[in-house]
């Protein structure tokens, strides 16, 4: 693995999982200490960021990472709920008897999560479940484009978790789409993945609403 693409690799990661804000500069001499490479590898990891969306690049200013408003955060959802429902029509298509007890394994460790309001473990089970619900999908495609569209909206769907209520409201809609999943019903599948984006949406344009108030 080449230096540029450990750069890379290191620096998503640490955007995704919060290590750097949405509007917080990328200082590339901090970087190439934190990430131990070459000045020309965190210019190119920043430059490959900056095609995923991660990353805005300004002349004058630098690189930070990209503020995502509500508005353009619904946008990208709506395209999420009609790859994720293609996704999980085809991941019942082709599920197998150890895939589906793993679904239902997420789905007993979700309700207890639930149940003990622990609404972090709550959200690392849900990231769980849609990553092995689109690894028995096996569509590449559609896996790379959620993958870069999910990277876009961490910080809201992180907010989103841990908002009130919010975990005892799609903790249901996941029941049902992994209880498609396992009868092999991609009608059903893919309208129940649907129904449960489409309620993101709903979630994120309220928590817009409650903010403005």
């Amino acid at each position: 693995m080449s230096d540029q693409t450990i750069a890379t690799d290191k620096l998503r990661i640490a955007i995704l999982e919060g290590e750097y804000l949405p509007g917080e500069r990328l200082v590339e001499a901090q970087l190439c200490e934190r990430l131990g490479v070459s000045r020309f590898n965190v210019r190119a990891a920043i430059q490959e960021l900056a095609a995923d969306g991660l990353v805005k690049v300004e002349r004058n200013k630098g690189a930070h990472v990209r503020k995502v408003s509500i508005d353009e955060a619904v946008e990208i959802t709506e395209v999420r709920m009609v790859l994720e429902g293609l996704v999980a029509a085809r991941a019942a298509a082709r599920v197998t008897e150890a895939q589906a007890s793993e679904l239902d394994e997420i789905g007993l460790l979700m309700r207890r999560a639930v149940s003990a309001g622990e609404f972090r473990r709550y959200s690392d089970l849900n990231s769980r479940l849609h990553g092995l619900i689109r690894g028995i999908a096996g569509h590449s495609t559609a896996d790379g484009i959620i993958e870069t569209l999910r990277g876009q909206l961490v910080r809201h769907q992180f907010v989103l978790s841990l908002h009130p209520g919010r975990p005892a409201i799609s903790l249901p809609q996941h029941e049902r789409i992994i209880e498609a999943i396992r009868l092999r019903d991609a009608k059903a599948a893919e309208d129940a993945m649907r129904a449960h984006i489409a309620s993101v949406i709903e979630a994120l344009r309220d928590m817009d609403a409650g903010e403005a108030r």
